[in-house]
């Protein structure tokens, strides 16, 4: 019986083979030694870029709690920015910038989820949803800068907003809306396609299915996006200053409509004045800051991890 090829009817790589110095053919020798130092040298690399990272966080955070945290207080909480770093609060900025956030999320976190989910349910494979694909993922990486002068151009001047509270909001929510769909559309995908399947073989409708299986299912993970798209808006100075927040208000806005100023602003007047003293208060207000933000990610989390409990699988 004629023998078979298994190598050459399977398809199967051929074995590299070599010859030692007396001709005979060998087996060939993987370089296991070498593939090892290559192994422990990058991970060695990874881990030092990893503890450089982490010691000039830690250097940061030090030097920022050293020179800030003594003037933390209730009163400085509530006081208006002033003159005199021994008088200066961050209760405009503070007010301002939460209030900015609110508006920002309720503009963009209904569009942004409502957007991925008729993208990734519900619409046709065209090419005209293709080219929206390729455009959304772009305007993920504008420059903040892009944003604020679409901003100054359509709400400030065209709208007639002036430079306002609902002004920056939506120069804010045009700025995070892509990084919200295309987390989204991520956490959609994610969702195994027998649950689609098993709803709506039960006779549910396509849009039942998307809202009491799909949607929850997918709920971590539009929160993650959720939670480093406001954590981007709530850093991000440039498109705000360019439509106009102010760098110096001793109010508190009262309506959408009046001019406001955010925390990362204030912080930033305070840190371009020679005067220690307002580098000290600067530093304080960096403090605020990101314990503002690490409450709202917690927040975020703990609700992201509520739901996640509740999965199948």
């Amino acid at each position: 019986m004629r023998g078979i090829n298994l190598t050459a009817e399977l398809n199967l790589p051929q074995l590299q083979t070599q010859r030692d110095p007396s001709g005979a053919q060998t087996m060939w020798q993987p370089r296991l030694a070498r593939r090892k130092s290559l192994d422990i040298v990058l991970k060695s690399v990874v881990l030092l870029a990893t503890l450089c990272a982490i010691f000039a966080l830690i250097y940061l955070l030090h030097t920022i709690a050293g020179q800030g945290i003594e003037g933390l207080s209730w009163e400085f909480l509530d006081r208006f920015p002033s003159r005199f770093a021994h008088k200066a609060g961050i209760k405009s900025a503070l007010y301002g910038s939460a209030y900015i956030a609110l508006l920002t999320a309720v503009f963009a976190v209904p569009l942004g989820i409502g957007t991925a989910v008729y993208l990734e349910e519900f619409a046709a494979d065209t090419r005209l949803r293709r080219m929206i694909d390729l455009n959304i993922s772009n305007l993920a990486g504008v420059p903040s800068i892009v944003y604020g002068m679409l901003g100054l151009a359509v709400f400030v001047r065209t709208l007639g907003m002036g430079r306002s509270l609902l002004a920056g909001a939506l120069t804010m929510a045009l700025l995070i809306l892509p990084i919200i769909v295309v987390a989204a559309r991520e956490a959609l995908k994610g969702v195994p396609t027998g649950v689609r399947y098993a709803a709506l073989a039960l006779g549910a409708t396509r849009w039942q299915t998307v809202r009491s299986h799909v949607l929850p299912a997918a709920m971590p993970g539009i929160l993650t996006g959720v939670i480093l798209a406001m954590a981007r808006a709530a850093g991000e100075t440039a498109p705000l200053i360019l439509i106009g927040a102010l760098n110096f208000v001793a109010f508190t806005p009262e309506g959408p409509l009046d001019s406001f100023t955010v925390l990362p602003i204030q912080i930033y007047n305070w840190a371009s004045r020679p005067q220690e003293e307002f580098h000290a208060i600067a530093a304080s207000g960096i403090i605020v800051l990101l314990s503002l933000l690490i409450l709202t990610n917690a927040v975020a989390i703990l609700l992201r991890q509520r739901f996640q409990r509740r999965l199948p699988w």
